[in-house]
């Protein structure tokens, strides 16, 4: 009875090598369309033009980081060095007219204040991007709420 047992699953085994050995032999299907050579180099896209007017963007909602107003192409940012601290760190922004950073990039997760900017807040552009002048990519429906007619405290 075991050597039927050991045939069996020797054979399940062969039957799957093989199947998996055809879907393996197929080609995968093209992800950008056909290209006569593949080593034939393809024009990328112009890069998109960056808003460079440092003109502070009204948010479009409650909590939305704000924009960067002007472009940050070749600043440094990594765990050693942080140019946007250069301007926006609370002793800079007087003398650079750069708004200051949050109160809230200086607490843990817990809400305790530190001293200096919260690990968690030290790389601006995970929650902050400049913005470029495109097309846009996805039709845009929002509507503020002062343009549905809401009006503010005191209109009354």
């Amino acid at each position: 009875m075991k050597p039927l047992r050991i045939f069996v699953i020797l054979a399940a085994c062969c039957a799957g090598t093989l199947t998996l050995a055809q879907s393996i032999a197929q080609d995968p299907p093209e992800l950008t369309g056909p290209t006569p050579d593949p080593m034939e180099p393809i024009a990328a896209a112009p890069l998109e033009r960056y808003v460079t007017d440092d003109v502070r963007q009204m948010r479009a909602y409650p909590e939305q980081p704000p924009i960067i107003p002007h472009s940050i192409e070749g600043y440094q940012l990594s765990v050693n060095a942080n140019r946007c601290l250069s301007c926006h760190k609370r002793e800079n922004s007087l003398g650079t007219g750069a708004p200051m950073i949050s109160i809230t990039h200086f607490m843990t997760r817990d809400a305790q204040m530190l001293a200096d900017v919260s690990p968690r807040r030290y790389f601006c552009t995970q929650c902050h991007v400049p913005q470029a002048d495109t097309e846009q990519l996805v039709t845009n429906t929002f509507t503020d709420m002062a343009e549905m007619g809401a009006e503010t405290a005191g209109e009354q």
